[in-house]
């Protein structure tokens, strides 16, 4: 009887792990991620052009939509605004689990950072600049305790800037395409 019970967890587990593998492949070349798994290409949505834009709007998103473009990958990701620039951060740098789950602030840093954004089905096409300057730090840490950590208490923005100087989280500013990096 344990034997066929245990045939019937060994079945379900690989009907689940097949499912979440194919899930996977099909969304490589979706128009963005799922809430999941990552997409591919950003290609809908009207293409900014103009003057930068205010970016205090970004305070109402809680999540864009963000695409290197090499490798060409899309996933989901937190945005704040400060200073009047615009940054994503990426968490969990030095765990194992960030090493493999966060390989597109990786990709980022060590290529050319060329991404695209989708925000409120606007696509702006950026270049992702990694940042750990203490007085940028600070304000990026600050709209990130107020935005997604219940409140930017002293304590919760001490953790961030901790967090950020110690190397587990990573800051990159969304800047426009043709800075110097």
């Amino acid at each position: 009887m344990l034997r066929i019970i245990l045939q019937i967890i060994g079945v379900l587990v690989l009907l689940l792990g097949l499912t979440l593998i194919t899930l996977r492949i099909d969304n490589r070349n979706a128009d963005g991620p799922s809430i999941l798994f990552p997409g591919g290409a950003l290609v809908s949505g009207d293409l900014h052009s103009g003057p930068e834009p205010n970016w205090s709007f970004t305070d109402d998103v809680f999540t864009i939509e963000l695409q290197l473009e090499n490798p060409l990958s899309s996933r989901r990701i937190f945005i704040m605004e400060s200073a009047d620039k615009v940054y994503v951060p990426s968490g969990y740098m030095r765990s194992t689990l960030g090493r493999l789950w966060k390989d597109w602030a990786f990709q980022a840093d060590e290529g050319d950072g060329l991404a695209v954004a989708r925000i409120n089905g606007v696509r702006y096409e950026r270049q992702l600049v990694r940042v750990t300057g203490e007085s940028i730090i600070a304000g990026v840490a600050n709209k990130l305790a107020q935005k997604y950590s219940g409140g930017a208490t002293p304590e919760t923005i001490a953790q961030i800037e901790k967090s950020v100087a110690d190397g587990d989280t990573w800051i990159f500013e969304m800047a426009p395409r043709g800075n110097s990096r």
